[in-house]
């Protein structure tokens, strides 16, 4: 069965790189349109992977990986950020919020598939 991975960002048109990258490497990808939505599909459903974005409206990414972090069945699912934050002050506020990795939009779809095989294969 196909991996199964959350993909959160408010952009209509990143969500749909990130879908059409993923899914042509044969993932299955469910689409939140803000860490609100992201958070209520990942407790509908369990994910192999989330990959979120951090400015949204309703719910950043940092939120949304800590609400994530504070459900049992989550506290070991990889989770990426794919936003435009490249700080190293974000980047350490997603690793304490439990971020897995970072990846930097824009993106090159591609390094997205490689480095989402190399942490849920």
């Amino acid at each position: 069965m196909a991996k199964s991975i959350l993909a959160v960002d408010d952009s209509g048109s990143l969500r749909q790189m990130v879908v059409f990258s993923l899914r042509a490497a044969g993932y299955q990808v469910t689409e939140a349109v803000d860490g609100q939505d992201g958070l209520e599909k990942a407790k509908a459903q369990m994910f192999d992977l989330v990959l979120t974005d951090q400015n949204m409206p309703r719910m950043d990414g940092l939120t949304l990986i800590r609400s994530l972090r504070a459900i049992a069945s989550y506290q070991r699912v990889p989770i990426l950020m794919l936003t435009t934050e490249s700080s190293d002050d974000m980047k350490s506020k997603g690793r304490a919020a439990g971020a897995n990795g970072w990846l930097v939009k824009p993106f090159d779809p591609q390094r997205l598939t490689e480095v989402v095989k190399k942490v849920i294969g």
